[in-house]
C-alpha cells in the first residue's frame, strides 16, 4: 500500500514537472529587479513604467512565447537585490534579468549572472566598471564618464576657469569627480576643492556653504536621480546663485521627471547626458506622448529611455534565439544598432556598454514648463572608462 502510494506521488511530482517545463518553454520571462519603495522609488517607477509602455506597443509575445515581465522590489538593498535575482534564477526560471536602479545593486547580482550563465541588462546604474562585472552583462543606460567629460570640454570653451565639486559619494559620484577633473584638469582648468556628501539622508547646505567661501566661477556637481531637487532648493537657500557662481552638473540633477517642480532657480543650468524629453525627433515625441497618457501626465525621463531601449534589446535578442537564454541570447543582444527616442544608439559588441550622443542642455522656459534644452550635440560616445 505505501509502495503504491510512493509510486503515485512520484508519477504526481513528475507530472507537475513536466508541465512546468512545458509550461516554461511556451513563456519567456524577465526578472525586473527595481527599487520600487524607499528613497529611490521614482527610479523603479520610471523605469517599469517605460518597460510596460514598451510590451503595450510590442506585444506581449516574443517568437511565440508569451512575455512575463516579473517585477520585484529591492528597495535599493544590495542584499535583497541579490537574493531577488537568485530567487529569479532558481525559481522562475527567468531567462533574462533586467532593471538595477543603482550602482551597487548591479554590482550585487553580476556574480548571480555569471554562475546561472543569464543576460543581466542594466537598464539605469552608470558606473563605467559595471559591465566588467560579469561578461554576461549588457547596458542601455549610460555611463558617467560619458557625459562628464563632455560637460567638462564645454565648461573650459565657456569661460569657466575655477570649479568646486560637489558628488554624492558611492561609485557614479566617484567617478563623476574623477572624469570631470582630469578632463577640466587637462583642458587648463583648476579644481579648487573636490566635496562628497553621503548618499542616504544627505544635507547638501553645509557643503554648499564651502563652495560660496570659496567663490568659484561655476560648482560641477552630481546627485542620484531624484535628489537634484533638494540640491537646487539649497543652492538658492545659500545664495550661490546671487553670488554668481554657476552651476553645471551631470544631467541627473535636472532630471526630467522633477525638473518643474524646481522651480526658476533651475533656470540657466547647463548639464551634459545622453537623453532628454525635449529630444527633437518624431520617435522621441511620440514616446514623451505615449508615456505621459499611459502614467497620469507623467514625464519620462532618462531611466525610462535605459528601460524602454532595453526591453528592445531583449525582444529582438529573442526573436534571433527563437525564445531561448543563455549563452545565444547574450551574443544576440551584442552588436544591435537602432534608433532610440534619445537618438542613435549601438550596443558595442566587445565591451557590451552603450554607445549613443551625448547632449550638453541649459535648462530654458518652453510654454511655461522647465526643459533641457539641447544646445549642443557630440555623437557616438563610446565610454572614456573602457580607453585605459
Amino acid at each position: 500500500m505505501r509502495k503504491r502510494h510512493f509510486l503515485s506521488a512520484l508519477a504526481t511530482l513528475a507530472l507537475a514537472g513536466h508541465m512546468g517545463h512545458a509550461f516554461a518553454q511556451d513563456t519567456f520571462k524577465i526578472g525586473m529587479v527595481l527599487p520600487m519603495t524607499g528613497p529611490f522609488a521614482s527610479t523603479g517607477k520610471q523605469l517599469e513604467a517605460a518597460a510596460r509602455l514598451y510590451m503595450a506597443q510590442n506585444g506581449d509575445s516574443v517568437a511565440g512565447k508569451k512575455v512575463q515581465l516579473i517585477v520585484k522590489d529591492d528597495t535599493g538593498a544590495p542584499d535583497v537585490t541579490k537574493r531577488i535575482a537568485q530567487e529569479l534564477v532558481i525559481n522562475e526560471k527567468v531567462q533574462v534579468l533586467a532593471g538595477f536602479g543603482l550602482t551597487p545593486l548591479a554590482m550585487a547580482t553580476a556574480p548571480v549572472a555569471t554562475q546561472s550563465k543569464t543576460p543581466l541588462v542594466v537598464m539605469a546604474a552608470a558606473t563605467s566598471s559595471i559591465t566588467e562585472a560579469s561578461p554576461y552583462i549588457i547596458r542601455t543606460s549610460f555611463t558617467v564618464p560619458q557625459v562628464v567629460t563632455t560637460l567638462a570640454d564645454w565648461a573650459t570653451k565657456n569661460n569657466i576657469k575655477k570649479v568646486v565639486t560637489l558628488v554624492t559619494d558611492y561609485a557614479p559620484g566617484v567617478d563623476s569627480e574623477k572624469y570631470f577633473n582630469e578632463r577640466f584638469i587637462a583642458n587648463g582648468g583648476q579644481v579648487i576643492e573636490s566635496l562628497r556628501v553621503p548618499l542616504r539622508s544627505p544635507d547638501f547646505a553645509p557643503f554648499l556653504q564651502k563652495v560660496r567661501d570659496a567663490k568659484p566661477d561655476a560648482l560641477f556637481t552630481f546627485v542620484p536621480s531624484g535628489v537634484g531637487s533638494a540640491l537646487m532648493k539649497q543652492f538658492a537657500e545659500r545664495g550661490l546663485d546671487k553670488a554668481g557662481i554657476r552651476m553645471i552638473a551631470e544631467g541627473s540633477v535636472t532630471d526630467d521627471d522633477i525638473l518643474n517642480g524646481m522651480g526658476d532657480v533651475a533656470l540657466g543650468v547647463v548639464t551634459a547626458h545622453h537623453y532628454s524629453a525635449s529630444h527633437n525627433s518624431a520617435l522621441n515625441r511620440q514616446f514623451v506622448e505615449a508615456f505621459g497618457k499611459a502614467n497620469n501626465g507623467m514625464r519620462p525621463n532618462f531611466m525610462a529611455v535605459g528601460a524602454y531601449d532595453g526591453m528592445r534589446v531583449i525582444y529582438e535578442a529573442a526573436k534571433k534565439t527563437k525564445g531561448t537564454g543563455g549563452e545565444a541570447l547574450l551574443q544576440a543582444m551584442k552588436g544591435q544598432v537602432f534608433e532610440s527616442p534619445r537618438g542613435p544608439i549601438m550596443i558595442d559588441a566587445q565591451t557590451r556598454d552603450v554607445v549613443h550622443n551625448v547632449y550638453v542642455r541649459r535648462v530654458e522656459k518652453v510654454n511655461g514648463q522647465l526643459w533641457n534644452q539641447e544646445i549642443q550635440t557630440v555623437t557616438d560616445v563610446k565610454d572614456p572608462g573602457k580607453a585605459r
